[in-house]
């Protein structure tokens, strides 16, 4: 049985969230707050369309507005928020965005790193810092073989390059400056693709097949060959939250890097999931059209995550068909005229009951 999250643990800790306005900060800050977290942000401002509005998470998190590439104002924001725990989601998320914009991607995802974990070691009340980066950090063979934490780090594109020098920065700084007896402990996270209600992202895969469906429009696939480790995004931070409570009670092996990544035959081509939403959502289907696959973007990335089952009990819940269906849901539910936050609320507790019973 999976180690189940412990709502006590978290009912009045100070945790700081970078990116709280993105799509996984805002259901990572639902879920602290339904624990009773009590919960800091420093974010760009949020989207105008975007889960963050849609559910109104400003009102239930201290909300502070900023740029993580501005270093005072990260020390600013760790100063207010005295956090014993920080995690760390902010930055330039997109693989093909980065192609347009490498000196924003590498000014965010890696010195915007840099900034957060040099604020941290000013925090007299931190205990743990999760840092979020990506199954992409690996440097990828697009071999059939899941990559281990052991692998090395990499990237071809700026994005996935960005996310393999954050890497070597969150261990170095680790090594540096985290590593004496009683000093707050450092992990560094690698999920795979998160999906999930509200994720409105520009020139992602789900998001735009939800786009398309609302507007009754076949969704147009640029990759359909391309295979993803696919994962609702409650899975991913299921283990970030596993994480931080090991390293703020002092584990000191779990200072290192985690996979959290789907059962392996959830593992699919993009076709896959462009079958089962269109499916699920009762349209017709979807196109692909003749030379729209655009720059380059990995065929193959599987995670291993037998480290995470064995040393965390963690454990995927939802399956990927169950994902895609709480998608259709979430979305068909809240075009709808049902309110976002409780739609959210009503999922998170489902996924929540569903990861006890592993």
């Amino acid at each position: 049985m999976a180690h189940a999250h412990d709502p006590s643990f978290w009912a009045g800790r100070r945790v700081l969230l970078t990116g709280h306005t993105g799509f996984k900060g805002s259901w990572l800050a639902l879920w602290l707050h339904e624990m009773g977290a009590k919960v800091f942000g420093l974010s760009l401002p949020a989207e105008p369309v975007s889960l963050f509005r849609q559910a109104r998470i400003d009102e239930l998190v201290d909300h502070r507005e900023g740029d993580i590439r501005d270093i005072e104002t990260v020390r600013d924001a760790v100063r207010a928020a005295d956090p014993e725990i920080v995690f760390h989601l902010a930055a330039q998320p997109l693989v093909r965005l980065s192609y347009e914009m490498p000196v924003e991607t590498f000014a965010t995802n890696v010195q915007g790193t840099v900034h957060v974990l040099d604020a941290c070691r000013s925090a007299p009340s931190l205990r743990a810092v999760v840092c979020i980066t990506s199954d992409k950090a690996y440097e990828n063979r697009e071999w059939v073989w899941p990559y281990r934490e052991s692998d090395p780090m990499g990237g071809y594109d700026p994005y996935s390059a960005s996310k393999g020098a954050a890497e070597l920065i969150i261990a170095a700084y680790r090594r540096s400056f985290f590593s004496s007896e009683g000093s707050a402990l450092i992990a560094s996270v690698r999920a795979g693709n998160v999906i999930g209600g509200g994720d409105w992202a520009g020139d992602r895969l789900i998001p735009d097949i939800v786009r398309a469906l609302i507007v009754g429009e076949p969704p147009i696939v640029r990759n359909p060959r391309a295979i993803r480790p696919w994962q609702h995004v409650l899975e991913a931070l299921g283990g970030y939250l596993l994480i931080a409570e090991a390293l703020a009670r002092g584990e000191r092996s779990a200072a290192d890097g985690w996979n959290f990544g789907p059962a392996d035959d959830d593992t699919q081509p993009v076709s896959w999931i462009a079958d089962h939403m269109t499916r699920q959502w009762g349209a017709p289907g979807w196109i692909h059209p003749e030379g729209s696959s655009g720059p380059h973007e990995a065929n193959v990335l599987r995670l291993d995550c037998a480290k995470a089952r064995t040393q965390l009990g963690w454990r995927p819940a939802w399956r990927l068909d169950e994902a895609l269906s709480r998608i259709v849901t979430w979305h068909k539910d809240v075009a709808g005229g049902a309110d976002a936050r409780a739609v959210t609320r009503a999922q998170l507790a489902d996924y929540r009951s569903a990861f006890i019973q592993v």
